[in-house]
């Protein structure tokens, strides 16, 4: 990741092992692991944030109804089609009257 081999790493911990002495060390190397495993945590758990936000956008993009197109877009099937007209009621004949309605061309009286 940073270009460090093996030897080179083996050359830093010679180093501190000569500067702080082996009882500091220890210590040391625990505490730097400490970090480095927070570290590692914070990443993963900043990445996992980040895919989870990307995949929300990708949710509520894919729910967007479409762009407006150059293409003028074609009527909907429903209203291309005729609707069909209701079928007529069927009335039993008992409630039928022996009158007919009057139906509105005919005259009606005015009482007054």
């Amino acid at each position: 990741m940073f270009g460090i081999d093996f030897s080179e790493i083996l050359v830093i911990f010679g180093i501190a092992l000569v500067v702080l002495g082996p009882e500091k060390l220890p210590r040391l190397a625990r505490t730097i692991g400490r970090w480095v495993g927070r570290a590692r945590a914070m990443a993963r758990q900043f990445r996992e944030q980040l895919e989870q936000e990307a995949d929300a956008l990708q949710r509520s993009a894919d729910l967007r109804p479409p762009a407006a197109s150059s293409q003028p877009a074609a009527p909907p099937a429903a209203a291309a089609a005729p609707t069909p007209s209701p079928a007529p009621a069927l009335v039993p004949a008992a409630t039928m009257t022996a009158e007919p309605a009057p139906t509105p061309a005919e005259p009606h009286e005015r009482t007054g």
